[in-house]
């Protein structure tokens, strides 16, 4: 665990790397633009609005309406729930209209109708201007062939693409004159082709308003600073005025979900103040691998999440290798108007110091608090809780103006954030961090069972593995791995597991600790054998060395790592206040480090502060305002007084909620939440409860929580299920739909799973039904969970679900909690 400001000690072997930032060298506005995917929506509500409102997206790209590419995604359909969560514009990949991969070459003549049936959508659309066309996708390999080192070859291929190019951007702007037109979106940079193509478009007058192209090797976080030079130079050579740029792809499977790898392509896109989506190389509707389920984050999120954050300019950083693959590289920006400097750093397990120079007194005075948090690889589909903050250090400004933050134990797969603000009088609460230590599969004893290579620079588009090595075939009888661990002190342990299940299933394996009773363990599906997901278990363990032994139980896991953490209590956070999200003008309050050490947010009327807040499970928290005067919090649509330092039981939802704050005058300094997610008071009903007609029938399974779910339901107006719950009072509720379904529509593609979602029309007595999307959940029989707010009256309400045109998820019981508990 890294942790800042070591004590004093013998010289280390190697002097720290150094990454510096410069407060006074700024680059602009932080732009946000690195922060896009491709598919990362598939439908509305898949991801949530939860998990993509506090990402501030920029772009993502997206098939045309009804494009046959993929059987989800739809660039107008998803269009709803981005804008609706402040996304900022949507790239429309016109060729995945056609169904095969590669496109099937049919000529410009079978696409033309296609491009005008696009155009004329799209130019409809109330938001028009806020969607950008692009007409070819990597024609350097795709119909092309623009890449070929024939130089006779290539004048042919090129001049047939330009004519195609002219005529399709013709044909846009002859149906929609303002369209934005992007290109040439090539699979990879190529100069030659580049020098070419803006040469013709100035000439022939089909200049795209936007300039994009991919990176997709494990050489981009070398090249693609080189790439940028060049281009932006063969446009002064060109006499081209700058174009907006969007690496519309980017990154390797083995970079996607990782934190520390993220944070590389970040920064460099960030730097140069260029738009970036991340790649499709998996599942729609996850932003790319970094939501799980719906509404859960995972460590990639939390990256994302944080580099929203960042207000004001972006300045430089001058990392200790650049343009350096795997090594530490960052970004940094300064907000003179919240005082406040953040830094976003990672890529590297290297002892490192972070010097910040130039800090101005002025902002800052002649002390800063550095808050160090860090945000783990959790896997793609595991869940990681709000970012643990490893120190909170009042350090002096030195007299050259300079900070420096050491960190020591860092991880390399895991990002960092500093965060300087004003030290102000006081002293800040000491970071809690309890003992943990990680245990690599491939270092245990393994018996029957086979060590593989993952996710390496040679091997880019395998999947991430922690230490790029997990031990799968771990599929005989006697298969097992026995891991030799070594604690502190008696007492209860968490022991999260990272593993990946594809047996089309839940599966299990059987834990054992000292050769005492074996204890099943539970893995719920995931993509795939190496989409590496995360299961937590509690184990108690007395003070020394003990083995762990995971075996194998009904079907097959592959192991990636174990993680052994000293459980202190129930889970708690506190979210700094003056790290929030904010509307109107509130001030920042910098006069006490007290508490967590970043100050105060002062509200008043007008004003709001939206806080992030991780749940691991459904059910009720204390949630507790560390504020100067009463406050409001809103919450599933429910609004609650809360007094200062008053505990408050609301019920949250797993993952992530979204909790506003107003007040008519307060200071706030947290808001601080705790507990396990408890049951206690809610409404529970099994799918056996429920009235069933026009078709729905239960189907027993021993993977519903009672031996049976709801099966074959909608897909007719007469095919529903009717509960009758029975509200102690009136008032909002959370609704939370235990479902599974798998639908999948295979449309040939080796490197994309086309799962689908499913909706069912909820109806809450007489109001109006809401249409509600619930994610494919990679097999029939794992339950997964969506929250729907509702209004109940007191007593019986009826609660019906269904869906007319289309199946409904199948159903395997509810559950009904009062926001406010």
């Amino acid at each position: 665990m890294a942790a800042t400001l070591p004590a004093a000690g013998p010289a280390a072997a190697a002097d720290p790397q150094r990454l510096t930032v410069d407060l006074g060298a700024s680059e602009g506005p932080v732009m946000l633009g690195a922060n896009g995917s491709l598919y990362g929506v598939s439908d509305d509500g898949v991801p949530s609005d939860a998990a993509m409102a506090p990402l501030k997206i920029t772009s993502i790209s997206q098939k045309p309406e009804g494009g046959a590419q993929h059987p989800n995604g739809d660039a107008l359909t998803v269009s709803k729930s981005f804008f609706r969560n402040g996304g900022g514009e949507i790239n429309v990949m016109m060729q995945d209209i056609y169904a095969k991969w590669p496109y099937e070459d049919l000529g410009i003549d079978d696409y033309l109708p296609k491009v005008d049936k696009i155009a004329k959508e799209v130019s409809a659309d109330p938001n028009s201007d806020r969607f950008v066309y692009i007409p070819f996708n990597e024609p350097d390999q795709i119909w092309y062939k623009l890449d070929v080192a024939d130089q006779g070859q290539y004048e042919k291929n090129r001049d047939r693409f330009f004519k195609d190019w002219k005529t399709v951007y013709q044909r846009i702007r002859a149906i929609d004159p303002d369209a934005r037109i992007a290109g040439p979106n090539e699979a990879a940079y190529h100069t030659r082709l580049l020098k070419d193509f803006l040469a013709f478009a100035k000439r022939e007058n089909v200049l795209p308003q936007v300039m994009t192209w991919h990176e997709l090797g494990s050489g981009s976080l070398r090249d693609f600073q080189a790439h940028y030079d060049d281009y932006r130079k063969l446009e002064r050579e060109a006499g081209i005025a700058p174009l907006k740029i969007n690496i519309d792809e980017y990154a390797n499977r083995r970079d996607l979900s990782v934190p520390g790898q993220l944070v590389q392509w970040v920064s460099m896109f960030e730097r140069n103040k260029v738009y970036a989506n991340m790649a499709y190389w998996d599942a729609a509707g996850n932003l790319s691998g970094h939501v799980v389920r719906s509404n859960i984050p995972n460590g990639g999120w939390w990256l994302f999440r944080w580099y929203a954050g960042m207000t004001g300019n972006t300045v430089k950083v001058t990392p200790p290798q650049p343009n350096t693959i795997d090594t530490l590289q960052g970004l940094a920006s300064l907000d003179t108007s919240r005082r406040q400097a953040q830094v976003l750093l990672g890529g590297s397990a290297a002892d490192s110091d972070v010097v910040v120079r130039g800090v101005p007194r002025s902002v800052f005075g002649r002390t800063v608090t550095a808050t160090v948090a860090e945000a783990a690889w959790s896997g793609y589909e595991g869940q990681h809780a709000a970012p643990r903050v490893l120190a909170r250090t009042k350090v002096k400004v030195a007299d050259d103006g300079s900070v420096t933050v050491p960190l020591r134990g860092l991880h390399k797969m895991s990002a960092y954030r500093v965060v300087l603000t004003p030290g102000g009088s006081g002293t800040p609460s000491a970071a809690s961090v309890p003992w943990s230590a990680s245990y690599e599969a491939e270092d245990a004893a393994i018996t029957d069972g086979k060590v593989y290579t993952q996710g390496t620079v040679q091997n880019a588009n395998g999947y991430a593995a922690s230490g790029t090595k997990d031990v799968g075939s771990l599929n005989q009888p006697g298969s097992k791995v026995a891991f030799s661990v070594t604690v502190p002190k008696d007492g209860t342990y968490d022991l999260a597991i990272l593993y990946g299940n594809q047996s089309g299933g839940p599966a299990t394996q059987k834990l054992i600790v000292d050769g005492g009773a074996p204890v099943t363990v539970t893995y719920p599906s995931t993509e795939n054998w190496t989409y590496r997901a995360k299961k937590d278990v509690r184990v108690q363990l007395k003070a020394g060395t003990h083995q762990l032994t995971l075996s194998k139980g009904d079907a097959e896991v592959t192991l990636d790592r174990i993680d052994l953490t000293t459980r202190t209590g129930a889970p708690s956070a506190s979210y700094e206040a003056t790290l929030a999200d904010i509307s109107g003008k509130p001030s920042y309050d910098y006069t006490s480090s007290a508490g967590v050490g970043t100050g105060s947010l002062v509200l008043r009327s007008g004003d709001k502060a939206v806080f992030d807040v991780y749940a691991p499970r459904d059910g009720y928290y204390t949630v507790m305002p560390r504020t100067s005067a009463a406050v409001k919090l809103s919450l599933h649509g429910e609004t609650v007084t809360a007094a200062p330092g008053r505990p408050l039981r609301l019920y949250l939802v797993a993952g992530n909620n979204r909790i506003a704050m107003t007040s008519g005058h307060s200071a706030v300094r947290s808001l601080d939440v705790s507990g396990d997610g408890s049951a206690a008071g809610t409404l529970s009903y099994e799918g056996a409860k429920a009235t069933l007609a026009g078709g729905a029938k239960l189907v027993d399974s021993p993977h519903a929580s009672a031996g049976s779910y709801i099966g074959w339901l909608g897909n007719s107006s007469s095919s529903t299920a009717e509960f009758t719950v029975d509200a102690p009072r009136s008032g909002r509720y959370l609704l939370v739909v235990h479902y599974a379904h798998n639908d999948r529509r295979d449309n040939g593609h080796a490197y994309n799973t086309d799962i689908m979602s499913r909706t069912a029309d909820i109806t809450v007595g007489s109001a109006d039904p809401v249409k509600v999307t619930f994610k494919n959940t990679w097999s029939w029989d794992d339950y997964w969970t969506v929250g729907v707010p509702v209004d109940l009256a007191k007593g019986a309400n009826k609660v019906t679900f269904g869906n007319a045109s289309a199946w409904a998820p199948n159903i395997d019981r509810i559950e009904l909690g009062r926001v406010v508990g």
